[in-house]
């Protein structure tokens, strides 16, 4: 019997994009970006001390970041039943939680339909831009592929992947129909101020000078024209920005993926173990693709495997 391949396989846009290590800096964008829904920020602020500045807010805020990587990575390489079972935890959480709008003592849950695709969207829209303005190899047309297939991960935290945008033109369009509703709140301050200088142990006090900054401030650099204006806080010029994302790209890809990989929470290593290693993710296998994708209407699942 064939070892299960998961939700994807090895032949997807997200198999092969979810290896690259410019995901963690796309992560952190998609924090800054998350942050800027008033309700979306409130449910995580009222629910957790992942942002909150104390010892315990610090030690919870890492375990946050290895907590959403590791569902990332079950969902990308686990198996079909680890990747079920882990959205089936989520949903479980997220049924449990809810918030209350100060202004009007409204209670709602966290996993409010609208609450939930405003984090996919962030999510899907900060990976697949921080890596294409890397230099990550992915076309118009695998972009459209990957936020298509990524319509499955959103089934997984509870929502239905036909009102999920699946594409380029779908995913602008429901930017641009939420952004008025977008607003810096105090929440947001403390998410900005956490990112950008989030409790540590005195110790590696020098590391998050060094490395973090530099972290937070490509992931703040990357994003759209208008959180900067919410955020009140200025930016390199966008040339500035692409340059530095392409330059951060090239040094963390010429650590050699198999150190890489030996990382926690080591999926990818599991996965080719599973499937044998010529399911190893690479970029050139995304640049094979690109003829067929661009030069072919509906091919997105001759990627999959």
């Amino acid at each position: 019997m064939a070892a299960d391949p998961g939700l994807f396989g090895p032949r997807s846009v997200t198999w092969q994009m979810h290896a690259d290590p410019m995901m963690w800096i796309a992560g952190v964008r998609a924090l800054y970006l998350q942050a800027l829904h008033p309700r979306a920020v409130r449910g995580v602020h009222q629910n957790s001390a992942a942002f909150r500045m104390s010892k315990q807010g610090s030690r919870d805020a890492w375990g946050r970041l290895m907590r959403t990587a590791n569902f990332v990575g079950t969902l990308t390489y686990g198996t079909t039943e680890a990747a079920e079972q882990a959205g089936a935890a989520v949903r479980s959480m997220h049924r449990r939680l809810s918030a209350t709008e100060p202004a009007t003592g409204e209670r709602y849950g966290v996993d409010a339909p609208d609450l939930l695709l405003w984090v996919h969207c962030a999510e899907v829209d900060s990976y697949l831009h921080v890596l294409r303005r890397s230099g990550y190899p992915v076309g118009d047309a695998q972009a459209d592929a990957y936020l298509d297939e990524q319509r499955e991960s959103a089934r997984l935290v509870g929502l239905d992947p036909a009102g999920v945008p699946g594409s380029r033109a779908a995913l602008a369009a429901y930017f641009a129909r939420v952004r008025p509703e977008l607003a810096l709140t105090p929440e947001a301050r403390e998410v900005d101020g956490f990112l950008r200088r989030p409790p540590t142990p005195a110790v590696l006090v020098p590391v998050r000078a060094l490395l973090w900054r530099q972290v937070a401030q490509l992931a703040y650099g990357a994003l759209p024209a208008y959180a900067h204006e919410l955020y009140g806080r200025p930016a390199p010029p966008p040339p500035a920005v692409t340059r530095r994302l392409r330059a951060a790209g090239r040094l963390l890809r010429a650590i050699p993926p198999t150190v890489r990989w030996r990382l926690p929470p080591r999926h990818i290593l599991r996965a080719v173990e599973r499937l044998g290693p010529d399911t190893r993710p690479a970029p050139y296998k995304l640049r094979r693709s690109a003829a067929i994708l661009d030069g072919q209407e509906g091919t997105q699942g001759e990627l999959r495997g």
